[in-house]
């Protein structure tokens, strides 16, 4: 088989994806890797018929990021030479505006997980998590 093949292959595999209110959504595996969350848990997982649970992931906020991840399927994939530009980059396109401005509950659930990946660390630390340049000194 070619390595062209073999990645068409792989873009066809699906991975079923349980939110904590027991529904399931069947979802091509780049589609859903395009969370890092999503695309850790699938490697953990590997190859499986069984649904990988989201205990902490409703079906409306699961559903809103599965049509995220969807819209920027055929993004590049960022590389830890894009980190420094991408985060001092504060442009937003329309798409992502609009997408992220009717959703509360996944506006709320960002700041939730923002807040747990800091709790209890220094102010060193959180500056390490979020690459943020201390220039206070």
């Amino acid at each position: 088989m070619s390595t062209s093949a073999a990645a068409t292959n792989d873009d066809n595999k699906k991975v079923t994806l349980k939110s904590c209110d027991d529904v399931e959504f069947k979802v091509e595996i780049p589609v859903a890797s395009r969370s890092i969350l999503l695309k850790n848990m699938i490697e953990d997982v590997g190859e499986t018929d069984q649904s990988i649970p989201l205990p902490n992931v409703n079906e409306k906020v699961l559903k809103k990021v599965l049509e995220w991840c969807q819209h920027h399927v055929n993004d590049p994939q960022p590389t830890n030479d894009d980190d420094d530009s991408r985060r001092r980059n504060t442009e937003i396109d329309d798409w992502d505006q609009r997408f992220l401005s009717v959703e509360q509950d996944m506006l709320d659930i960002g700041c939730k997980t923002v807040a747990n990946m800091i709790k209890g660390k220094s102010p060193e630390e959180i500056r390490s998590t979020f690459n943020i340049v201390n220039d206070f000194n």
